[in-house]
């Protein structure tokens, strides 16, 4: 268990089911920016996909600026309208559709006047009957609401009539009882007549109700039997992406002009299935139309403008339009031209005519190519939602910051991929925006909480371990905490013991603040070297140090770096005692035991109160070699495995093999003098007739050994390795060891 878990409680996963469940929330209630930008996801898949293929059955009649060019300026009278009727008839249109209302009656200036005349004839009493044809012929031809009237009336082509729903019932607030139920009249070619209710509850269905259609001229509108309201219901953002398929006005329900297009054609009538939460689905014939419960349409637009073949009118009244574009087709009249036609905004374009919004949807039903949310589309998307939270909340915790980020965004990237392929291939709108959102507040909060919790724990190493540690080494363990571990690990590792000669003694020589002030400025000049060293204090016992090099920082030549850490440290220690000498304070020599091996270091103790420090035998050895430095004399001991893995870079002299308390193998001892250039030539001879020595005793001939002592103390007078070994060797010329002994001398104490 990380040390730094006892200080924070990291659960991702709740944090992740969190912010699922706050997200799933959000998307069954309702965000209006989300479903704002779910809308805008929408028009860019659009943009991605491009356009797709028309079924070439659509054709547009267009008022364009060429048109309006060439006969004059809109709007124009009804004769040409009548004209254009004719043209399409003949050209063997199958259906018409008007985009434009003729909502009011056409000047008459011409007839007024010809009733004028004919109103004087008769105050005069004059009777002509060529003259009364004649102007009798006259007014007909005149009357271009008739002429449209008759135009509609003869053609071949199904004609359909174009009007719209007042919606705002303050509009409406101008027209009596009986002028609605004369609109309803007029419009009543577009009124659903199959309507299957599932219960009686659906009648009651929610719908998007009107308060009366603004029809056609009464003249006109008794001409045909088609009808079709052209109302659009822009987004929040002004985006036409809808088309209401259903409109309620009292009691009865209304196609629009693109539903009853597509009826004709088939000369079938439409169907609509109600249900207690609104509209089922559309038919006509056996094409099943898509809608929500309001009984919209989601638009597929077919790609930027003029996807549909466009006809400028005066080329249809002069005959100069291709025919063949026109045969068996429906026909679309509107207006295109700029500052003419009602602009729209779409997902493809800012400026759209709304006579093609007709076109596409008109096209995308003939084709079965629709686009929608499939049934199944919620729970998918609450799906996407749970799985997408949950799988980056497990995910993220348990790998690397850039592991996890790339999760992070390939599962982001990949659900874009995902949905721009069904909208593209199957024309199933899911939601984007939703499952998105849970990715990115999981990602943001369990990092965020992740720096946090890096951010505490790199403090709590800093402080736990800056006082015990090189800086250099607490960098290693903010950079990989993972080091340690409560219970610790093996490792290989330099244990380190050291104790002050004699302090009890010098103790009782100074005041507490003056051995206060003497220790600490001891402990602290050591310290700073072990530290130096990228070396781990464990403690402080007293005068006593107890470290290691090795652990929690890897360092391969750590017995090297130990023993160079001492040599620097009794250096130190030289300088200081002069220091304190003229300082008239005690002077202090420390005794060193040093044993490199393996050994259990780590975090020992409860989760609440824990140390980090070292267990097992390397550790033992050097504790004992410390105290055994007494028996020889010196002030530094190294065990046998510390001077085979430190090389050649340190000066050492074997002392002897001893068995210390604890331990059944014999352990060869060095004494660590230095550095080459510390070593002169009076030590190499002293160093030499004590090898020579050692060898002789270990044989057990006493005389030559005793001999060889004599002469390394006849060099060095004081050395305390060569007095051991003499006095010893005397012992045991007098009294000799057992008839097995293997040259190791038997420690008795600790």
């Amino acid at each position: 268990m990380p040390l730094f878990q006892n200080k924070l409680k990291f659960n991702p996963v709740i944090i992740s089911i969190i912010a699922v469940f706050i997200v799933t929330l959000s998307y069954l209630y309702g965000i209006s920016f989300l479903d704002l930008m779910e809308l805008k996801t929408i028009d860019l898949r659009f943009k991605s996909r491009g356009n797709v293929p028309t079924t070439s059955d659509v054709v547009l009649a267009v008022i364009d600026e060429k048109s309006i060019a060439k006969e004059g300026k809109w709007i124009w009278p009804r004769s040409k309208m009548a004209e254009l009727v004719n043209r399409l008839s003949n050209a063997g249109a199958k259906v018409i559709a008007f985009d434009i209302g003729f909502l009011e009656a056409d000047e008459k200036s011409t007839v007024r006047a010809i009733e004028d005349i004919q109103k004087k004839m008769g105050d005069l009493n004059q009777s002509n009957p060529s003259l009364i044809k004649y102007l009798e012929d006259l007014k007909f031809h005149t009357d271009n609401d008739r002429l449209l009237a008759n135009a509609i009336r003869n053609s071949k082509a199904k004609v359909i009539l174009g009007y719209f729903f007042q919606t705002d019932e303050a509009s409406v607030g101008h027209i009596n009882e009986n002028e609605i139920r004369m609109h309803q009249k007029n419009v009543q070619g577009s009124e659903y007549k199959s309507i299957s209710y599932s219960s009686e509850q659906a009648r009651s269905a929610p719908l998007i109700e009107t308060f009366s259609p603004q029809s056609n001229i009464n003249v006109i509108s008794e001409t045909t039997g088609y009808s079709g309201y052209f109302n659009m219901f822009p987004d929040e953002d002004g985006v036409v992406r809808w088309l209401p398929a259903v409109l309620k006005c009292r009691d009865s329900l209304y196609a629009p002009l693109s539903v009853v297009a597509i009826s004709s054609f088939f000369d079938s009538q439409p169907s609509v299935q109600l249900y207690e939460y609104g509209v089922g689905e559309i038919k006509i014939g056996d094409i099943s139309i898509p809608t929500d419960e309001l009984g919209r349409i989601l638009i597929n637009y077919r790609g930027t403008g003029k996807s549909f073949p466009h006809i400028p009118v005066t080329d249809i009244l002069k005959g100069e339009a291709d025919t063949n574009l026109i045969k068996d087709k429906i026909v679309l009249i509107g207006a295109t031209a700029v500052g003419v036609y009602d602009l729209r905004v779409t997902p493809f374009s800012n400026v759209f005519p709304g006579l093609e919004i007709h076109a596409n949807v008109i096209d995308s039903i003939l084709g079965k190519d629709f686009m929608h949310h499939p049934s199944w589309a919620n729970l998918f998307d609450i799906f996407a939602i749970i799985i997408a939270g949950l799988f980056l909340g497990i995910i993220i915790p348990r790998t690397s910051v850039m592991a996890g980020t790339f999760a992070s965004i390939f599962l982001f990237f990949g659900y874009i991929l995902l949905c721009q392929f069904l909208f593209s291939g199957k024309g199933w709108i899911l939601n984007l925006v939703y499952p998105l959102s849970v990715m990115i507040i999981v990602y943001v909060s369990i990092t965020l909480y992740r720096y946090i919790a890096e951010s505490k724990q790199k403090k709590f190493i800093r402080d736990a371990f800056s006082t015990y540690l090189a800086p250099s080494v607490v960098k290693q363990l903010i950079d990989s905490p993972e080091k340690l571990n409560l219970g610790g690990q093996e490792r290989n590792i330099t244990a380190f013991f050291s104790d002050v000669q004699g302090f009890t003694g010098i103790s009782e020589t100074l005041s507490p603040k003056e051995l206060v002030e003497l220790l600490n400025e001891f402990l602290t000049e050591m310290t700073d070297i072990i530290l130096e060293y990228e070396g781990t204090v464990d403690k402080f016992e007293g005068d006593a140090i107890i470290a290691f090099f090795g652990a929690p920082n890897d360092l391969p030549n750590h017995s090297e770096v130990a023993c160079k850490a001492c040599i620097k440290m009794q250096k130190r220690l030289v300088t200081l005692r002069s220091k304190w000498k003229q300082e008239k304070k005690p002077g202090l020599k420390m005794r060193i035991g040093l044993c490199s091996g393996n050994a259990v270091v780590g975090n020992m103790g409860s989760k609440n109160r824990m140390d980090y420090t070292m267990m097992g035998d390397t550790v033992n050895i050097a504790a004992r070699l410390e105290g055994v430095n007494k028996i020889y004399g010196i002030y530094t001991m190294i065990s046998d495995t510390t001077f085979a893995a430190a090389g050649n870079g340190i000066v050492t002299r074997e002392i002897d093999s001893v068995n210390v308390v604890g331990r059944n193998e014999p352990v060869t001892i060095y004494e660590l003098v230095g550095i080459t250039e510390d070593v002169d030539d009076v030590m190499r001879r002293t160093f030499d007739s004590y090898a020579k020595g050692l060898a002789a005793y270990r044989k057990s001939n006493w005389d030559f050994a005793i001999k060889q002592f004599i002469s390394a103390l006849d060099i060095t007078i004081n050395d305390g390795p060569s007095k051991t070994m003499l006095a010893r060797c005397n012992e045991y010329k007098l009294n000799p060891p057992e008839k097995d002994w293997k040259g190791a001398y038997t420690i008795k104490t600790k």
